[in-house]
């Protein structure tokens, strides 16, 4: 009965795993007001609740999830939040672990955004191979509203860094209803152009209503399918929007994007400066080593005395030629012999010498079968004399020849008395004859055989 009982330990493990495998409650999006907040822990993990009029729910969010959070919580604040439910085994309560929490209000956006992201990512948009972006480019388009810091921040990064590039700036709206639609179409007529060698999109930040634009499904796209490399820059560096996932690098800010799109003039000049010095050492040092070769090579004996260039290939070419002659004799001697060979073997093959050696053959062949049948027909001799004399000793006639005689009754030989009975008529068997007999009287084995009667007919 014992075994019965569970200990509280694994009762409250039970449970949990039921939590933790239910698929309902693996993403549970949930809404309520903030209770028993803790404003003093902004850098710990939180421990509040979330309330509605007829219920309560523990909740925490750690640390590495809170810090994400764009707001300040507050306390009574009416929040969506979304996460999972388990279960606590220290004390046996179910509560929420929350992995994302807004203010009330833009839940249908963030859903928006993620069924967005899910779908571009299942067709592939955003593990497309990424464009590397040029090292000296030329002409750079910008794409982001003529007004606020953002263009004032590129402009200043761009001079400062690498004053020789172009700058060109289509004035787009970066909020509002209208925002996708500009931001298309400037991104398309940037491309259509074919002048440039990337091209940046940029916008401050602000909230998540105030991005949405850039989470756009049309405006990822027509960043994805863009052929000049794109750099994205959109709100900040904990903000990740949809455009940033498509294009091909993500800077934090605008002035990050500008020192990515182009390098620093001085340091370029420096390191041009730095390859032009290495490349007049090496150029000073090989024309060194060609003046040193070439006084060597003009002090060589061969330009004091040029006839003894060619002597080494004097003495080669006699001592070629000799191998040449020594190497035609010993072919022509090998083909000489292999001819000879060849008419050999020819002669060899003549019809008519075939033809006397298949004769001489076929003589030879016919002898050994008249001595192989003779031989053959002699044995035969000796079996069948053999077998005649076994079959002559075997006969009865010889039996009989010694005084025996055998009897029959109606063409069957008699081999018992019990075969026999008074009255039977007998035919005995001689060697020179036949007698006939009756049977008169029948003696048993022990009887005096001498009273038997034999009646000659």
């Amino acid at each position: 009965m014992e075994n019965q009982y569970l200990s509280v330990t694994q009762l409250t493990r039970y449970i949990k795993q039921k939590f933790d495998r239910d698929p309902y409650l693996e993403r549970v999006y949930l809404t309520g007001e903030i209770s028993n907040f803790n404003r003093n822990r902004r850098n710990s993990h939180q421990y509040f609740s979330l309330k509605d009029d007829g219920a309560k729910i523990s909740a925490v969010m750690f640390r590495s999830a809170f810090q994400r959070v764009r707001f300040t919580p507050e306390e009574g604040m009416k929040v969506l939040v979304i996460g999972r439910i388990s279960v606590y085994e220290k004390t046996g309560a179910y509560q929420m672990y929350v992995e994302h929490m807004e203010p009330d209000g833009i839940g249908q956006l963030y859903q928006a955004f993620e069924e967005t992201k899910k779908k571009l990512e299942a067709e592939g948009i955003f593990s497309r191979p990424k464009k590397g972006l040029p090292r000296f480019p030329k002409r750079i388009a910008v794409i982001t509203s003529p007004s606020g810091a953002v263009i004032r921040d590129i402009i200043t990064t761009v001079k400062r860094r690498y004053p020789i590039v172009q700058l060109v700036l289509y004035p787009t709206y970066v909020q509002g209803e209208r925002a996708a639609d500009s931001i298309v179409k400037n991104i398309k007529a940037a491309e259509e152009s074919g002048t440039f060698d990337a091209l940046i999109v940029a916008r401050g930040g602000g909230s998540f209503e105030d991005l949405w634009p850039f989470n756009e499904e049309r405006v990822a796209r027509t960043i994805a399918d863009a052929s000049i490399p794109v750099i994205s820059s959109v709100g900040h560096e904990t903000d990740t929007t949809l455009s940033d996932l498509a294009a091909d690098v993500r800077a934090a800010t605008p002035t990050a994007a500008a020192e990515l799109a182009v390098p620093v003039l001085q340091d370029e000049m420096l390191r041009i400066e730095q390859m032009h010095v290495r490349m007049m050492r090496a150029y000073q040092k090989q024309l060194g080593y060609l003046n040193e070769r070439w006084k060597r090579s003009a002090s060589s004996y061969i330009f004091r005395q040029p006839q003894r260039l060619y002597e080494g290939y004097a003495q080669s070419v006699d001592y070629l030629m000799e191998r040449l002659g020594r190497g035609l004799k010993e072919q022509v001697d090998q083909h000489k012999q292999q001819l000879s060979v060849l008419e050999w073997q020819l002669e060899a093959q003549q019809p008519g010498k075939l033809i006397e050696q298949r004769a001489k053959e076929t003589d030879e062949y016919t002898r050994q079968l008249y001595v192989q049948m003779n031989r053959y027909m002699e044995n035969q001799k000796n079996q069948t004399a053999h077998l005649i004399q076994s079959l002559d000793f075997l006969s009865p006639l010889k039996i009989l020849g010694r005084g025996y005689s055998y009897v029959t009754k109606e063409a069957t030989v008699i081999k018992s008395t019990e075969q026999l009975s008074p009255g039977d008529m007998l035919h005995i068997h001689f060697q020179e004859g036949t007698v006939d007999a009756e049977v008169k009287n029948i003696i048993e084995p022990g009887e005096n055989e001498g009273e038997k009667e034999w009646t000659k007919i």
